[in-house]
């Protein structure tokens, strides 16, 4: 083929967003040939844009199944994440799903068994993978020049919702429509960037508050604690209900500091002697060691959404890299989970945890079944 045909399935805020993205010529190596939605008025919107002549499904099984699409993008709310997506591989199609890969991670481990038996492409809409001074953050720990990673600490609070945006939709802000609160719905990217970048934690302490700053029964405010292997430590707090927010990502290392400021400014702190050198034979008290302070080159071009989007053309097409592996996206889900998990346990949590009595938790908070829930 020379493009791949891509139908997208959930024509809400982002599905409509990506839409214009794929149908406004921003990837070269695609086009967009259908797309789908249960609801009448998504279904107009669509008609509007694109016209109408383009294929406009009232189902996703009728899009999957008429001839028109190689490749589908699922951007449904999170709970029909996994079983769209395991749908579309056994029509015989590739494809993304946006963030999160599901809600609990049992249900994600067979999503991940039918990609790879169906042998299509897999992706996830991991679009801050693309942001320069991420992948620069990356690099730098990956390549080890400024020594191994002591404290990794990230305050992301500049998500600031009012009530009407829970009220939206009437999935938004409960356990049985959305499967949770900032973890599940703002904070996937950072999740996924945290273990990216990091590594993947194996002690989890949270504390997550249930409407704290909003009439919604999930949580709206987040502290964590993580303990890395090999002795590392970390913490996280996310919450909608501060202003102003910050967006402060910190790694503190052997060899200096990093410093990410709102996912653009990243600042470098480079010791002259790393902290293993100079802790165990220095005689005197220490007041100073000697840094630089750099100002790192990173690109200055983010090709964000559009970019993921090339990436999963360029795979179908030449076996090029993916942005984001469809199968990593479990790996964001093991933290969160992790997280609800401790927070709802009142301890710490090991990872890998237990699968099942995550699951059975979450579903006693669908039911509605825990007290002042």
């Amino acid at each position: 083929m020379d493009k791949v045909r891509l139908g997208i399935i959930g024509l809400g805020k982002m599905g409509s967003s990506y839409m214009k993205i794929a149908a406004g010529g921003n990837v070269a190596d695609m086009e967009l040939t259908a797309v789908a939605d249960v609801l009448p008025d998504k279904r107009a919107q669509a008609v509007d844009l694109l016209g109408s002549k383009f294929p406009v499904f009232t189902s996703h099984t009728e899009l999957f199944n008429s001839g028109l699409v190689d490749a589908v993008f699922i951007v449904v709310p999170h709970y029909h994440h996994t079983a769209l997506t395991i749908e579309a591989f056994n029509a015989g199609l590739h494809v993304l799903c946006d963030k999160p890969a599901g809600v609990w991670t049992k249900q994600v481990r067979e999503m991940n068994d039918a990609a790879a038996k169906s042998g299509k492409v897999f992706a996830l809409m991991f679009n801050q993978r693309t942001t320069p001074s991420y992948r620069k953050m990356r690099e730098l720990v990956s390549e080890g020049s400024m020594g191994s990673l002591i404290r990794a600490n990230w305050v992301i609070t500049d998500w600031l919702r009012n009530e009407q945006y829970y009220q939206q939709g009437g999935w938004r802000g409960t356990w049985d429509g959305e499967g949770g609160g900032v973890l599940i719905n703002q904070c996937p990217h950072q999740l996924d960037l945290l273990q990216w970048i990091c590594g993947m934690p194996q002690r989890v302490r949270a504390f997550c508050h249930n409407g704290k700053w909003h009439n919604i029964e999930v949580e709206d405010d987040v502290t964590a604690y993580f303990e890395f292997p090999g002795g590392a430590t970390g913490t996280f707090i996310a919450g909608t209900g501060e202003y102003p927010g910050a967006n402060r990502f910190e790694l503190s290392l052997d060899g200096g500091k990093i410093i990410n400021e709102g996912g653009k400014d990243l600042t470098l702190f480079r010791l002259n002697r790393s902290l293993s050198e100079v802790i165990p034979i220095t005689t005197e008290y220490i007041k100073h060691i000697d840094y630089t302070t750099e100002k790192p080159e990173i690109d200055s071009v983010d090709p964000e959404h559009a970019g993921v989007l090339r990436a999963f053309a360029g795979r179908i097409l030449r076996n090029e890299t993916l942005v984001a592996e469809g199968y990593e996206g479990i790996n964001s889900l093991l933290l969160s989970n992790a997280m609800y998990l401790s927070s709802w346990l009142d301890t710490t949590i090991e990872i890998p945890f237990d699968e099942d009595l995550f699951l059975a938790e979450l579903n006693k908070r669908r039911k509605g079944v825990m007290h002042g829930i």
